[in-house]
């Protein structure tokens, strides 16, 4: 099942605080998840990140340049969730 973003608070360290539709809630830290070279290269400069918004059409985040991140992605990371498989297993 596909959730939208209803929510988005940008932290210092390239954090971001999302809320999705089912009342899931977290931090995802942007820095770990991408590079920042292409589309998201203006996101290393802190005022652009945080110029983050919920589009809501998309049900995503998006940045003034065009630049998004797949909802369904995010919510896998705040839920500690696989795309294959149930909850992460912690490590031994």
């Amino acid at each position: 099942m596909l959730h939208d973003i209803v929510f988005v608070e940008p932290l210092p360290k390239r954090i971001l605080r999302l809320r999705f539709d089912d009342g899931v809630e977290g931090l995802v830290d942007i820095g770990a998840l991408l590079p920042f070279t292409g589309i998201f290269a203006p996101l290393k400069e802190e005022s652009v990140f945080r110029a983050v918004r919920v589009d809501s059409e998309l049900g995503t985040i998006v940045w003034p340049n065009g630049a998004d991140l797949d909802p369904q992605v995010l919510y896998l990371k705040v839920a500690g969730l696989r795309a294959s498989s149930g909850p992460l297993e912690s490590p031994g």
